[in-house]
């Protein structure tokens, strides 16, 4: 469905963004130049919840002319795994876990943010320039 290719674009684009630029330039101390609303706990956590439901229903549904399941594989994924982080990111801020609380496969995850970020945003500029390649 063309709908779900347009939300699967726009928030792994979005979710790229907040999981790499948000973050980083809340490190430097140069927020201003980004809007506010990305650093906000409720926002991140819809933004979550919705790029994980796309993600998990771009499995479901293709693009006409696309092979089912394999030709959104690439995009599905990414969004599930920026969903993950944002998710994970928003249970470890609010909840009282600690980090040692955590397997050391989801932590090391955590750890590639970073590289999840760009993917998320490089999956989201290859799946809207080529929509019906194979695995894109």
């Amino acid at each position: 469905m063309v709908q779900f290719y347009l939300l699967s674009v726009l928030l792994n684009a979005l979710t790229g963004f907040v999981i790499l630029f948000a973050d980083r330039a809340e490190e430097r101390g140069e927020s201003r130049k980004i809007p506010e609303m990305l650093y906000d706990e409720t926002f991140r956590l819809v933004l979550g919840i919705l790029t994980g439901v796309v993600g998990f229903f771009k499995l479901l549904t293709v693009v006409r002319g696309d092979v089912p399941v394999v030709g959104d594989l690439l995009p599905a994924l990414a969004g599930l795994a920026g969903a993950f982080m944002l998710l994970y990111e928003f249970y470890r801020n609010r909840g009282e876990a600690t980090e040692e609380n955590f397997s050391p496969f989801i932590r090391s995850v955590y750890s590639a943010k970073k590289y999840i970020g760009i993917g998320c945003m490089a999956i989201a500029v290859l799946h809207f320039l080529f929509p019906v390649v194979l695995f894109l």
